[in-house]
């Protein structure tokens, strides 16, 4: 097909370790949690989208065998300000199923054993594994999806609405403290409310993503405490033309030249975009023979999330022109400076018929 980019001269390489430069060249996600004051924002994933822009980048943006690795104001803690006088507060904001503390403070809300212990006996939904709790931080990572305010700690309600929505990995449930009336310049420091907030994720929360620990509205401070996650035990979807997935320890690490080169998508995990960028880099490489009718044709992916000091970023995708088996999976993660790179969910997909990588 004809294009405007460049036509990239490629050959397939020996693979040294994970590609950070792909990692390095993706936006920054803006999005990565909910807006301050946000009562609920439906998820709107859409894989069907994504996998048809992992297309279209492939071809767009074909890889190159020359990349390789490389290399809300903050206010301080002065103690709790007083409640300020409601009489200048006029914009009611939702009412907290929580209801209100005794002493509303933020410190009172802090330390407020009740509340903790609402999170510490929540049960862990079927399918799903817990992945840290009593958290007095909210999950702030890439692959945001969505918000729910309920009506009580219900980790089952907060698992189902994962459940329902597109690309849904884990979620993350805990209850903050809000204001009853939005903060104002003539309403700083309003009476609180108490609310159950479940965040929905395209990616797996760790202990290290919980890292949003309230902000300041006006005079307000909101807080949050039995912050809890939960992970999805479950393996991505078989993709059309590819067997698999088949699960891997690490990432691969193939010993011969058969590694065409790496794509990197920031935020949900959505193995569907490897599977796409595969056929589009085969697609782009049919279309830009060697002179002598041969081309790199990909017929094996390994999709895996990639993440930074164990904070999950986005999906990491190689591609191949053979298959590869789990043996070959050594890649855990990589150093580079102090910051540590891991590797989790890694699967391949081997195209099905093969192939043979010339017209």
């Amino acid at each position: 097909m004809a294009t405007a980019n460049p036509v990239v001269v490629r050959e397939a390489t020996f693979q040294d370790g994970i590609d950070l430069s792909v990692f390095d060249a993706a936006p920054a996600v803006t999005k990565t949690g909910p807006a301050v004051g946000a009562v609920s924002e439906t998820p709107s994933y859409n894989k069907a989208a994504a996998s048809a822009a992992a297309v279209a980048d492939a071809i767009e943006n074909p890889i190159s065998s020359s990349a390789n690795n490389s290399t809300l104001k903050a206010r301080s803690a002065a103690g709790d300000a007083a409640i300020g006088d409601p009489s200048g507060c006029s914009t009611l904001e939702p009412a907290g199923s929580g209801g209100v503390q005794t002493t509303d403070s933020y410190n009172a809300f802090m330390v407020n054993q009740t509340l903790k212990d609402i999170g510490n006996n929540a049960p862990v939904p079927q399918g799903y594994q817990l992945s840290f709790s009593g958290k007095q931080g909210s999950t702030s990572q890439n692959g945001y999806l969505g918000l729910y305010t309920l009506k009580s700690f219900d980790t089952i309600l907060c698992q189902q609405k994962c459940d329902a929505a597109t690309a849904c990995t884990a979620f993350n449930l805990y209850i903050q403290r809000d204001p009853k009336y939005t903060p104002t310049s003539a309403c700083q420091n309003p009476p609180s409310t108490i609310n159950y907030k479940c965040t929905l994720w395209g990616l797996a929360v760790t202990s290290d993503t919980a890292t949003n620990n309230g902000q300041w509205r006006q005079q307000f401070h909101v807080g949050i405490t039995a912050s809890n996650g939960y992970v999805k035990n479950v393996k991505p979807d078989a993709a059309p033309g590819f067997d698999g997935p088949t699960a891997f320890g690490g990432a691969i690490n193939a010993p011969d030249k058969s590694f065409i080169g790496s794509k990197y998508f920031p935020g949900p995990y959505d193995a569907s975009q490897c599977t796409a960028a595969c056929q589009g880099t085969t697609q782009y490489d049919r279309d830009h023979p060697n002179a002598d009718g041969t081309y790199d044709a990909c017929n094996f992916v390994n999709s895996y999330v990639l993440s930074e000091n164990n904070a999950p970023q986005g999906t990491y995708c190689g591609l191949y022109t053979k298959s590869w088996d789990k043996k070959y999976s050594t890649n855990y993660g990589q150093y580079r400076g102090n910051d540590y790179y891991s590797v989790s969910s890694s699967y391949g997909w081997t195209l099905n018929p093969q192939d043979p990588g010339h017209i």
